[in-house]
């Protein structure tokens, strides 16, 4: 199978552009038009991980966390082995990372359901550029020819629904100098008509030949166009999870649940004011989670009322703040809060691309342990 259709693939299920400003999703090394027959996933793409992957012939591996993060200036197999060794035995790597933490069914809705959450929401909510939307003035008899040329040229299109716009009544001036030719009224004196608002969606790669459109169809001389850049919210995508138990558990129950769900023996507890001994048996109604080093979004769970806050990593000062603030906060361990999500996106990827070998490493181990 070509790499490129399997890259297509993991852009439907994390859209490269819910990833975070300063990640560094998408294909990281390796040939769009390179072929395999199976794939790998991993959280850390290490030499061991890429001996496996040689040993089961697996040409791409989807390694969560970037192989390559910041820029460098040398690929070699002293200041950079693992990167190096892939690129020279031919192997695509594809990161998926903060793209698949922010979408819907990603890394933070595997937490928040291996927690027993329902209703869940993203803690921060991923807001992007959302394409760009057309303004146009025109009289109300020369509107439809208009508003036909831009829906031909591309715009006005909303998910499945085509030749969307909104009109709205006006009255437009102008004072045409003696070099104009106004198409209503006359040169050199105040003019006031009536005209209409055309409003419409573009996407950025049609708005050169949208704007064409309008001005060839457009009755005026020199007809105003404005374009103003959309931000977009897509629902269901962003940092972290909040949501409700269907049924108040302990405290004690939610951390076995997490224990069961990530196969961990011990886990790291921060007590915030607890009423209940050491709080374990507390119960809890509106928890959230945030995976990987997603401590920084403590606040905005007890913002958004959850008592207890789950995540991979957490900073010294801010457990002491989460636990000053009454906050009960459990940390995993950064990439126990991540690999949960490997089996269900193995079985996502497996009903789109059925033909494929879908892997998971075993030998794909957290660098930290707790002895």
């Amino acid at each position: 199978m070509k790499v490129r259709r399997i890259i297509k693939a993991l852009e439907i299920l994390a859209p490269p552009h819910l990833a975070a400003e300063w990640d560094n999703v998408g294909l990281v090394l390796g040939n769009e038009q390179g072929e395999t027959s199976a794939l790998m996933l991993c959280i850390d793409l290490t030499e061991r991980v890429l001996s496996e992957a040689h040993r089961l012939k697996a040409r791409m591996v989807m390694a969560y966390h970037p192989v390559i993060f910041r820029p460098i200036s040398r690929l070699t197999s002293r200041d950079t082995p693992v990167a190096y060794a892939a690129a020279a035995a031919g192997v695509s790597v594809y990161s998926m990372h903060t793209a698949l933490d922010a979408a819907p069914g990603g890394t933070n809705d595997v937490l928040a359901e291996a927690m027993g959450l329902v209703d869940t929401q993203p803690l921060e909510p991923t807001v992007g550029a959302g394409g760009y939307k057309l303004v146009v003035f025109t009289p109300p008899d020369n509107a439809s020819d208009v508003a036909d040329a831009a829906f031909h040229a591309g715009a006005g299109r909303i998910g499945n629904y085509e030749r969307c716009s909104f009109f709205s009544h006006g009255i437009g001036t102008f004072y045409g100098t003696a070099e104009t030719h106004p198409t209503i009224g006359q040169a050199g004196r105040q003019e006031a008509t009536e005209e209409l608002r055309l409003e419409m969606l573009v996407p950025k790669e049609k708005i050169a030949a949208v704007c064409s459109a309008v001005r060839d169809a457009h009755s005026y001389e020199t007809p105003a166009l404005d374009i103003y850049p959309l931000a977009d919210a897509s629902e269901g995508c962003g940092m972290g999870r909040v949501g409700r138990l269907q049924r108040p558990v302990t405290l004690a129950t939610l951390i076995e649940r997490l224990k069961k769900a990530t196969k961990l023996k011990k886990l790291l507890l921060t007590v915030g004011n607890a009423d209940h001994h050491d709080g374990r048996g507390k119960l809890v109604s509106v928890a959230a989670c945030g995976a990987g080093a997603g401590g920084s979004l403590y606040r905005r769970a007890a913002a958004a009322g959850a008592t207890v806050f789950v995540t991979g990593e957490m900073r010294h000062h801010d457990a002491l703040a989460a636990s000053a603030m009454g906050m009960n906060v459990v940390c995993l361990g950064h990439s126990h809060s991540e690999r949960i999500t490997l089996k269900p996106l193995a079985k996502r990827l497996a009903v789109i691309l059925p033909k494929l070998k879908i892997l998971i490493a075993k030998t794909d181990k957290d660098p930290l342990q707790i002895v």
